[in-house]
């Protein structure tokens, strides 16, 4: 079924009920206007026979031997100057001494409604057929200076005439609510039009699709999103912002200054140019804030601001980092088995068969030890690649990298990803290696294993150690035992920040042979 238009509704609805409302007020008023000239022509009628029927020079002509010769010009001058259609007087027999038609004088008044006046002596109004035809007359009757009824006076005005006039009433009426109907229309085309420009020409259930797909999208997304309006009031937020802020419960059309350092925003909404990765700290968090303002026709309508947090971003460039770091280590062990094939292929050339089996012997008996152990006691495929690339960093190096022959670990729980076990094995990983590289004899050794309630690392490697001014400041972000190095001294603190996260702890045992670093990850958040 198609859907009608924001127009056509409101076009539609504004005219039926305009036409329900003046068909129904017209009816209303013409009923009363009709019941009222009824009432009125009647009162009038009423009015006119009574003040006839009192008037002595009709009751003194009753005493005459030709009362119709008295009664006739008098009534007569009555009725033209009040525009009655007839005024007839009559005696106690119904005998007309008066009528509009001289010929029906003498003749026996008709529409049988003189009764009550005659009999009873009432003052009354009725509606009879007479002579002119149907009429609403006023009965009075006539009395003599002894109280007698003597005759009756009835002063009558057309039915038709009456609803001629009411007619006229009517086309009145009906001329005033057709212009009426003309103004709606015009009023609800004005008013169609001046709804669709606020909407911008949407039609609401375009209008309501796109309210959805916005808090679909706006609750979707990873970064935090909230606008303000031109006093700063939030007109939306979602969940992801709300995170970020440490904001709980509604916030819609609350102040915003209260939630977060907002100055940047008001400067937004004051210019209206935008303004890109501006940081805030806010609860012990650095976030990173762009504000882009909405404009209206004229101004500044409002702001959008997008909230990062700082160490999300740090964490995707290390993962980053770290993967372009194993693909290097994976092409140097690539290129390293291209240099044993060609030294290979050169001890069979040279008919060194001897040495050729042995070295062959020595590669596939390293190779399976390290495989058994990489692939059948660490079940983890994160932990796996990241053992294999370290073993091709270290073989380049010409590092002894050692896995212990009793590790073992199953598949890690979900809530451990691989950018975060990046940051912690990579790095600590890596720092065992600098600190070995150059030695006589450099030796990295890696446990793992997953029994009891925690997931436990082991990297210790034979290098100078770490003097105890350090151990303190081992895992604050910048240090680095390296002099001149100003682009170093992060690894360790975010492997130590992403432990953190996970609710694990890292221990350092600083020894006279060695250096171990333990991670204890728990399995359950």
């Amino acid at each position: 079924m198609a859907k009608r238009s924001l127009h056509t509704k409101i076009v539609g609805l504004t005219l039926s009920l305009s036409f329900f409302i003046i068909l129904l007020l017209t009816i209303y008023f013409t009923y009363m206007n009709g019941k009222q000239i009824v009432e009125d022509r009647g009162r009038l009628a009423l009015e006119l026979s009574k003040t006839v029927s009192l008037m002595p020079t009709i009751i003194e002509a009753f005493e005459t031997d030709n009362p119709s010769g008295t009664i006739q010009p008098v009534v007569e001058q009555i009725r033209q100057k009040t525009g009655a259609e007839f005024i007839v007087v009559g005696n106690k027999d119904g005998i007309r001494y008066s009528h509009p038609n001289e010929t029906e004088i003498g003749k026996k008044m008709m529409g049988g409604d003189s009764q009550r006046a005659l009999e009873k002596g009432e003052y009354y109004v009725s509606q009879a057929r007479g002579s002119l035809g149907l009429s609403m007359r006023g009965k009075s009757p006539i009395f003599n200076e002894d109280g007698d009824i003597i005759g009756v006076v009835s002063v009558g005005f057309l039915v038709e005439d009456i609803e001629n006039q009411v007619a006229k009433v009517l086309s009145k009426e009906v001329v005033i609510s057709l212009l009426v109907l003309i103004a709606s229309i015009v009023g609800s085309n004005l008013l169609s039009k001046s709804i669709r420009k606020d909407t911008l020409g949407l039609e609401p259930y375009e209008i309501a699709n796109l309210y959805k797909e916005k808090n679909a999208v706006l609750h979707s997304v990873q970064e935090g999103i909230l606008s303000v309006d031109q006093q700063g009031m939030i007109t939306s937020m979602n969940q992801r912002a709300k995170s970020l802020l440490g904001i709980r419960g509604a916030v819609r059309h609350s102040k915003v200054d209260d939630l977060f350092p907002s100055h940047h925003l008001y400067e937004v909404l004051k210019t209206g140019e935008p303004k890109f990765d501006k940081e805030i700290t806010w609860k012990e968090k650095t976030i990173i804030v762009s504000y882009t303002p909405i404009f209206d026709e004229k101004s500044v309508r409002g702001v959008v601001a997008l909230f990062r947090e700082k160490t999300e971003i740090e964490q995707m460039i290390n993962a980053l980092s770290e993967m372009k770091t194993y693909s290097e280590e994976l092409r140097a062990q690539t290129h390293e088995f291209t240099n044993k094939l060609y030294a290979l292929s050169g001890l069979l050339q040279l008919g060194e068969y001897e040495e050729a089996i042995i070295m062959i012997q020595g590669e596939t008996s390293e190779l399976q030890f390290q495989n058994q152990i990489v692939f059948q006691q660490i079940k983890d495929t994160k932990v796996q690649v990241i053992l294999l690339g370290k073993l091709g960093k270290a073989s380049e190096k010409k590092i002894l990298f050692e896995i212990d022959s009793e590790s073992y670990i199953e598949k890690l729980p979900e809530h451990i990803n691989l950018s975060q076990l990046t940051l912690i094995l990579g790095n600590i990983i890596d720092n065992a290696f600098e600190a070995v590289y150059g030695s006589n004899d450099p030796i990295v050794n890696f446990f793992a294993t997953d029994l009891g309630e925690d997931i436990i690392f082991e990297i210790s490697d034979n290098g100078t150690g770490i003097s105890d001014e350090d151990l303190p400041v081992l895992f604050q972000r910048g240090f680095t035992s390296k002099d001149g190095e100003n682009t170093r001294g992060y690894g360790l603190s975010n492997a130590n920040k992403a432990v953190k996260e996970l609710g694990g702890i890292i221990e350092v045992h600083n020894g006279k042979e060695n250096t171990v670093f333990t991670v204890y990850l728990p399995k359950k958040v």
